[in-house]
């Protein structure tokens, strides 16, 4: 089991841009129900690769990188977003797609057209491109933050009702547990070889989510599932290799012939997507295959940075693909996984330059750019699942981040450990770490400078039984108490709540913290 305790064991504080990012995040989040301001790509219907789906998907997962690796006793930063990400998530108007898409017609199964119906249920059946997100979303959620709302009956519901069409409207009703025996039960039925996304269209990718969700379930339940089901992948796939003769993965199998789609093209997508995931369990296989593939897709630049070679895609029937393909956002990502820093740096810089970054209410992102090059030559193309997601994502993520995250987020005892526990909209956490070796919450906090002073605060948690605590700022003391006193003497006010024990500071520089209690207390019961 991974030890998150250690100071020492990533950057010591989340620079300006990583905070940027997770501010980004929040706002995204805290958009009305069906604003998707900032979010809508080129392609129409939610149909595509940078759908909503995957980017609130993959928001949330780097959220879940960045609480585990970087601020693991911050919880009170992460768990709202998450909330309001999965709740967007289950709004129809990201998984309506699914009533038209359901029937087939594509150029993979317009051959098996009788055979498909219109399904409203969005995890009914195939569309593991979207299934796949909820159930590890939710069980991620659980394991996170020790919250099992999600397991009571009818927590993940997906509901549409118009007044205009559709008659009583549809209701599907699942909760974690049930979401995942589905799944689980399908996997097998398949053999195996995965979920389809749409129809007769089984993608490497698109069930790797799929395989975090089981792990998320056993690390709750104590089972076997992901091992089961990574285990009989490896063997359903041994006879068609994963990986195809110009050394890319290959993209999808036919369910139907069991013909493989090859990634002739060398798209940068299929490659970065599948082993940015793929690492989580099978992080030799990946690693082992990283530097040739990368080879192929990387562009090295004039001005010293990279870029990436996208495939460009072909007609089909006449039609030109209007795709969210990101190539460039996952590639970052998945060097990101890697631990691969000057392949990373060098996309960053090429961004930062050319992707034309910008600050909104605080957030980082790069906004929308249809465009695909600029007079010079450079990439400029920015679709919103790059530009809102995945260079975030790349930004806040360390080396096997979510392999982390799927082997076991937390060591024993965590949830009993000091924390902030809930955060105001005026500030900034940059680092949230508990030290068992000097029994001190390390934390370093920065007002935001658009949000009212009085929303400047933050509550410690699990602080409880723990005899007495004095809070230091850098190396001065400015309070101490125990379970029945406190006393404050410098620039900080506490008080206890609810919450838990509420910290008001409104200083505009960053400000380093240390909680330091006299006693070991990791038995201690949390409030």
């Amino acid at each position: 089991m991974r030890d998150t305790s250690s100071p020492a064991a990533v950057a010591d504080r989340l620079t300006p841009e990583q905070t940027g990012h997770l501010r980004h995040f929040e706002n995204l989040s805290l958009l009305p129900a069906n604003d998707w301001s900032l979010m809508q790509g080129m392609a129409t219907g939610q149909d595509d690769f940078g759908a909503y789906r995957f980017q609130l998907a993959y928001m949330a997962y780097a959220l879940a990188i960045t609480h585990v690796h970087r601020l693991p006793a911050a919880p009170g930063v992460f768990k709202p977003i998450f909330e309001r990400i999965i709740g967007k998530l289950l709004l129809p108007e990201v998984w309506l797609y699914w009533r038209d898409v359901s029937r087939g017609g594509s150029i993979f199964n317009s051959h098996l057209s009788e055979r498909y119906h219109e399904e409203w249920d969005p995890v009914a059946r195939d569309n593991i491109m979207y299934s796949a997100y909820v159930q590890s979303l939710v069980l991620l959620y659980n394991v996170l933050f020790d919250d099992d709302r999600y397991a009571r009956p009818g927590a993940i519901t997906f509901e549409h009702w118009s007044y205009f069409w559709g008659g009583d409207g549809h209701r599907f009703a699942y909760d974690q547990n049930t979401l995942n025996e589905h799944l689980y039960w399908k996997m097998v039925e398949s053999g195996y070889l995965g979920v389809a996304c749409e129809p007769n269209c089984i993608f490497q990718i698109c069930n790797q989510p799929a395989i975090l969700g089981f792990r998320m379930h056993d690390l709750l339940t104590g089972g076997s599932r992901a091992e089961e089901v990574t285990r009989g992948y490896e063997q359903a796939w041994a006879q068609f290799g994963r990986i195809g003769d110009n050394g890319h993965y290959h993209v999808m199998l036919s369910e139907d012939t069991h013909a493989v789609r090859p990634n002739a093209a060398q798209a940068p997508w299929v490659d970065a997507w599948c082993g940015a995931l793929m690492n989580m369990w099978n992080g030799d296989f990946v690693r082992a295959n990283y530097p040739q593939q990368l080879a192929d897709l990387l562009l090295q630049q004039p001005d010293g940075t990279l870029s990436v070679k996208s495939a460009p895609r072909p007609p089909v029937k006449g039609h030109t693909v209007l795709n969210d393909d990101s190539d460039f956002g996952w590639v970052a990502a998945w060097a990101s996984e890697m631990g691969d820093e000057e392949t990373l740096r060098g996309l960053l810089q090429h961004a930062d330059r050319h992707m034309a970054p910008q600050w909104r209410d605080g957030g980082l992102y790069y906004p929308r750019n249809d465009r695909t090059a600029d007079a010079a030559g450079y990439r400029t193309l920015v679709e919103p699942m790059t530009g809102n997601v995945l260079l975030g994502y790349a930004r806040l993520n360390v080396r096997d981040g979510l392999r982390g995250v799927y082997e076991a987020p937390w060591s024993d005892g965590h949830f009993r450990e000091p924390a902030i526990v809930a955060v105001g909209s005026g500030m900034d956490v940059l680092r949230a770490r508990f030290d068992r070796a000097t029994q001190s919450l390390l934390f370093a906090l920065q007002a935001r400078s658009d949000q009212p002073a009085s929303e400047a605060w933050i509550a410690l948690g699990r602080i409880t039984g723990r005899g007495p605590w004095r809070l230091m700022f850098d190396v001065e003391q400015v309070a101490h108490g125990d379970d029945t006193t406190l006393k404050c003497t410098g620039p900080v006010s506490l008080q206890p709540t609810d919450r838990g024990l509420e910290l008001h500071w409104s200083g505009q520089r960053v400000q380093i913290m240390q909680m330091i209690f006299e006693h070991d207390a990791t038995a201690a019961p949390s409030p």
